[in-house]
C-alpha cells in the first residue's frame, strides 16, 4: 500500500483530535486517495510521559527536527500554536520539503504573508483553513467557492467565548464577570481571559478573512478593537427593548476600493442572521455582487471540530501530491495595493447611554449637540432614576465615527449630563 507520511507538530487538544480523525475515518480518506494512505510518523510533544488515549509510544518525540529533517515526511501540520518556535518549525519544514497545514490564527495574522511567500518559493503548499472559525470552511469558501464573486463585506462571530459569554448575559440577565467566572470553570474561557474579552483573538482572525477577501494583506495592527469588558447588563436589557441583541463581531468591508476592518461589540438587530447564533458557535455573514449574501454556522473551536478543518486541507495536499499537479504554487492571493481606513474614516449606527439631569430641555440641549456634529437621531428611550436623575438611550443614525466622536465630547461638557455610560456601534443594515 501506498503511504503519505506526516508529521505532527503538538498533540494537545487539536492534535489529538487530528490523529483520531484520520483513524475514525480511515476506509474513507483511502478510497479518496486512490489506495494511499495517510500515516502519521512522528509527533512532537513536550512530555514523553503524559498519557495519551490510542497514540503509539514511539510516535512521539521532544524533538522538532525528527519531523523537519525527516526526508521521508511530505506534510506538516502545526497545531502547537503560539509564534516564536511555530514560526521556526514551519519556516524550517518548508525549506526541508514540507507542505505546511496550520491552525494557527496568531502566526497566520501577523507573519501569514511571510510564510505564503516562503512556501510559494519552494512550491509547497501553506493550508489553514482551520486558523478560522473551527470546523467552518470559511476560507475555502472565500478563496475557491465563491472566486466568481467581488465580496463586499465579511462580518462574524469568530470568538466563541465572548459569544457563549453575550449569550448567557442576554438569556440569563447575569453580569459579565459571573458569565467570565463560568466559562473558566467550563474551559472556554482561560484563566487569563484577555486575548478573548479584548477582542483581540477575534482581530486576528478577521484580519486573516479581510486578507483574502479583499485579495489585499490585512495586518493585526491594521484592526480596530474594543473588546466588551465595558458591557453592562444594562445595556443587554436596552438592546431588547431596541428588539436587538449585543454580540461581539469581526467586520471587514470594501467601499470605494478602500478597506474597513474593526473588531467591536454591536448592537444587532434581532433580524439579522447572526442574532440567533448562541453559546460557544461561531458564524461568519458574507455579502457578494453575485451570491447576494450568505451565513456559514457551526463550532468554532475544539479538537475534533478543528481536527476537521486540518484534515480537509490534508485531503487537498494529497490529492495534488497523488495527481502530480503541484507544479508551481501560489499561496498568497494578495495582489491588490488598497487604502485601509482609519477608524475615524469609517461609519456606523450608535447607541448612547448617559445619566442626565432629570429637567425639561435635556434631550433638546444634547439633540442641539448631536445637531452640530451632523449626528441624527433615530431612536431615543428615557427612564426616570431616584434623585432627580434619569437614563437616556440614544440610537443614532449612520454616521462618521470622527463626528460620533466629537458629538460624544460636546455632550459630555453639558451641564445637564451627568455620566457617559455606554457607547456601541449598532449594525441596522444587511
Amino acid at each position: 500500500m501506498k503511504k503519505m507520511k506526516i508529521g505532527l507538530l503538538g498533540c494537545g487538544t487539536v492534535g489529538q483530535g487530528v490523529y483520531k480523525l484520520l483513524k475514525l475515518n480511515e476506509k474513507k480518506y483511502l478510497a479518496l486517495l486512490d489506495g494511499t494512505e495517510l500515516e502519521i510518523v512522528k509527533i512532537l510533544v513536550n512530555d514523553l510521559e503524559k498519557v495519551r488515549e490510542d497514540i503509539p509510544y514511539n510516535l512521539l518525540t521532544l524533538n522538532p527536527y525528527d519531523i523537519i529533517h525527516n526526508k521521508d515526511i511530505d506534510i506538516v501540520i502545526e497545531v502547537i500554536g503560539g509564534t516564536t518556535d511555530a514560526e521556526e518549525y514551519i519556516i524550517e519544514s518548508i525549506k526541508n520539503g514540507k507542505h505546511i497545514i496550520t491552525a494557527n490564527k496568531d502566526l497566520m495574522a501577523t507573519k501569514g504573508q511571510n510564510i505564503l511567500e516562503l512556501g510559494n518559493e519552494y512550491a509547497k503548499l501553506v493550508k489553514y483553513e482551520a486558523s478560522v472559525g473551527g470546523a467552518i470552511p470559511i476560507i475555502s469558501t472565500i478563496k475557491d467557492n465563491l472566486v466568481s464573486n467581488q465580496i463586499t463585506k465579511v462580518m462574524g462571530i469568530i470568538n466563541g467565548t465572548t459569544n457563549f459569554m453575550l449569550t448567557k448575559m442576554f438569556s440569563e440577565g447575569r453580569s459579565l464577570e459571573n458569565v467570565l467566572k463560568e466559562a473558566q470553570e467550563l474551559g472556554y474561557a482561560e484563566a487569563d481571559p484577555t486575548s478573548d474579552i479584548e477582542g483581540l483573538d477575534a482581530a486576528r482572525k478577521i484580519a486573516i478573512l479581510a486578507s483574502i477577501a479583499f485579495n489585499r494583506r490585512v495586518k493585526l495592527s491594521d484592526v480596530y478593537v474594543e473588546g466588551i469588558t465595558k458591557i453592562s447588563i444594562d445595556d443587554v436589557k436596552y438592546a431588547k427593548q431596541f428588539k436587538s441583541t449585543i454580540k461581539l463581531l469581526g467586520i471587514a468591508l470594501i467601499k470605494d476600493n478602500a478597506i474597513e476592518v474593526r473588531v467591536y461589540p454591536t448592537l444587532l438587530s434581532l433580524s439579522h442572521p447572526l442574532a440567533k447564533v448562541d453559546d460557544v458557535y461561531n458564524a461568519v455573514y458574507l455579502e457578494g455582487n453575485a451570491f447576494g449574501n450568505l451565513t456559514l454556522i457551526g463550532k468554532g473551536a475544539g479538537g475534533l471540530p478543528t481536527a476537521s478543518a486540518i484534515v480537509a486541507d490534508l485531503l487537498t495536499i494529497a490529492k495534488k501530491i497523488n495527481k502530480g499537479t503541484i507544479i508551481e504554487v501560489e499561496n498568497c492571493s494578495c495582489y491588490l495595493d488598497l487604502e485601509i481606513k482609519k477608524i475615524e474614516e469609517t461609519s456606523s449606527h450608535y447607541y448612547f447611554r448617559m445619566v442626565v439631569v432629570d429637567k425639561t430641555r435635556v434631550l433638546s440641549k444634547i439633540a442641539d449637540a448631536f445637531a452640530d456634529n451632523n449626528v441624527s437621531i433615530d431612536s431615543v428611550i428615557q427612564k426616570k432614576l431616584p434623585e432627580g436623575k434619569a437614563e437616556l438611550v440614544i440610537l443614532t443614525d449612520r454616521v462618521l465615527n470622527k463626528n460620533m466622536k466629537s458629538a460624544k465630547e460636546q455632550i459630555e461638557n453639558l451641564d445637564v449630563v451627568l455620566e457617559i455610560k455606554s457607547v456601541l456601534n449598532s449594525e441596522k443594515e444587511y
